[in-house]
């Protein structure tokens, strides 16, 4: 079979099937030969930010050494993405020989009348069969919506769980309050097994540490104070950690994201819990410095940055990495002259009216771009840039082909500019798609 084969075939399940009960996840774990059954797994669930501290948590894990794989959602570009062994991601050639061992299970499955795995269900059984292959140590697993019922939450016994930053989001699935969805994603924690959440929001802090409590497992936060930043710079950002023994140690995380400041945190905290005294910090130190998590404030070509806030808590997490950077690129420029130009699409079900109006409140904007996103669900054009024009004096020029609107913003960017596109997932791997093709 051929790799695009194989894809189309993934990219077809929604289309003639649906999330199941972990009793089918689980029987399709077992047929599959309950792949990763005696590895050591890493739990990450939360609103932002799960993605980032699974990055931190393998760049540790591999400078210690061990095998590590890397299962995330969603992929920007490439379905390959999900699925990491050691720090990179499987070959074309690995993909199609996973998913025709994981495909072979499927179709007995078919002919006993059980159900095809969800879309989200086939790429975890992948991921699990891939590590198992590879003969993995260590298994990092991102769950995919919520929580408690996710797929990656059928594998009952980790050896810690990760809760990171929750916000409103996906609120017709996980809940309409922050309680209700922190509940949702506190659904990993198990009885004994350790967890690490970051405590920066009071009302999930309560419910993730009720949970806890209430089965036992060890539980730490992490809140704002847990963590001094020290320095920030257009390229990486410097802190120390409040309750390390040797506080002079000063870590480096790169961009310009703040929010990846209390993911970095909640990482090195997780792998001292598994480490403890025989971790090498200093190795840590230089393995964290090096580490990209694509498409969180990441600067893909001159000024021009790309964030993956796709939900009001995210977009404010931006907001307030662009202001810094901004005290930073203004002092330098004696007020700075510069143009700054967003680039902005979102999902329909999103609550994107909130998220605009956050954004044009904290960062106005010389020019905002408005396009559209090659998935069904993309929100009307028309919709978002009268939404923007609500909260805004400078132009909205709305333009359906997103080729033609990122190189209008680029125009409008100019040479000393800074160009920032956010608002969904996907428009940044369409993005990255784009620029990637052009510059290959």
């Amino acid at each position: 079979m051929r790799y695009e084969e194989a894809v189309r075939y993934i990219e077809d399940i929604p289309k003639f099937t649906e999330k199941h009960t972990f009793e089918h996840t689980r029987e399709f774990m077992r047929r599959l030969g309950n792949p990763c059954r005696t590895k050591k797994i890493l739990h990450v669930a939360g609103t932002n930010g799960k993605g980032s501290v699974c990055a931190f948590m393998q760049a540790i894990l591999l400078c210690e050494g061990k095998n590590v794989g890397l299962f995330t959602s969603p992929h920007l570009v490439k379905l390959n993405e999900r699925i990491r062994i050691n720090g990179k991601e499987i070959s074309d050639e690995e993909f199609v020989e996973i998913f025709e061992k994981v495909l072979k299970v499927v179709k007995e499955m078919d002919v006993d009348g059980i159900a095809h795995p969800s879309y989200f269900e086939f790429l975890y059984g992948m991921g699990m069969t891939a590590f198992d292959v590879a003969d993995i140590e260590y298994v990092i697993l991102e769950t995919g919506l919520g929580g408690r019922l996710d797929a990656t939450n059928s594998f009952e016994t980790p050896v810690l769980s990760v809760i990171t930053s929750i916000g409103l989001d996906h609120t017709a699935i996980l809940g309409e309050t922050i309680p209700e969805i922190a509940a949702e994603k506190a659904g990993i924690i198990r009885r004994k097994v350790p967890v690490f959440y970051d405590g920066s929001v009071l009302e999930a802090s309560a419910v993730i540490r009720q949970m806890a409590e209430k089965v036992g497992a060890p539980c730490r936060k992490i809140g704002n104070d847990a963590f001094k930043i020290l320095e920030i710079t257009e390229k990486y950002i410097a802190f120390s950690l409040a309750n390390e023994y040797d506080n002079n140690t000063v870590w480096q995380v790169k961009g310009a994201g703040i929010y990846q400041v209390m993911n970095a945190s909640l990482a090195i905290t997780a792998m001292d819990e598994m480490f403890g005294d025989k971790g090498n910090h200093s190795e840590w130190k230089k393995a964290l410095a090096r580490v990209t998590w694509s498409g969180r404030m990441e600067e893909v070509l001159p000024g021009v940055i790309l964030d993956g806030a796709h939900n009001l808590a995210a977009v404010r997490r931006f907001v307030e990495s662009v202001k810094a950077q901004n005290m930073l690129l203004d002092v330098r420029k004696n007020g700075g002259n510069r143009k700054t130009i967003v680039l902005f699409s979102a999902v329909a079900e999103k609550d994107y009216r909130h998220m605009i109006e956050e954004l044009l409140k904290e960062v106005p904007a010389d020019v905002y771009v408005v396009t559209g996103i090659q998935d069904k669900r993309g929100a009307g054009i028309k919709d978002l840039a009268a939404v923007f024009e609500q909260y805004t004096d400078s132009p909205v020029y709305p333009e359906p082909d997103l080729e033609r609107a990122f190189f209008r913003a680029m125009r409008e960017k100019g040479e000393n500019g800074r160009l920032y596109c956010l608002g969904s997932l996907y428009l940044i791997g369409e993005l990255k798609a784009l620029i990637g093709g052009r510059h290959a």
